[in-house]
């Protein structure tokens, strides 16, 4: 992908999640891995504590990796929080370029979300 075409791609997540739930600002790349979170744990909640916004952040980032088969899905645990199996190594990348990856994996979810069922489910209390 063109480095045009991903900022347009990128520009457009972002604003479909701003519009989405009704912020006044821009959503940046962690508080888009934080609702990927809470959309894959697929019940939203009014809030979570620290360390549970620190999981749904790595299940964010499990889910996103999964699209190069680093991660893959082990299943639920008897509380419904899924949980990744580490099926490869992750390549050691500089902070810039693992942030490119991210964003272009989010960019992925985001079209596949759309695809499958027309974007996020119905928003939580807290957002």
């Amino acid at each position: 992908m063109e480095a045009w075409e991903f900022d347009f791609r990128w520009l457009r997540v972002r604003h479909m999640v701003k519009d989405r739930f009704g912020k006044e600002n821009l959503p940046d790349l962690n508080a888009i891995l934080f609702l990927v979170g809470v959309q894959e744990l697929g019940r939203g909640r009014s809030s979570f504590s620290k360390e549970e916004k620190q999981d749904l952040m790595h299940i964010a980032i499990c889910r996103l990796l999964s699209y190069d088969g680093i991660y893959e899905f082990g299943g639920r645990d008897q509380d419904g929080w899924p949980h990744w199996r580490q099926m490869k190594t992750i390549p050691v990348r500089g902070v810039e370029e693992q942030e490119q990856l991210l964003k272009e994996y989010v960019i992925q979810y985001f079209s596949d979300l759309e695809l499958e069922n027309g974007g996020l489910e119905k928003k939580t209390e807290e957002e």
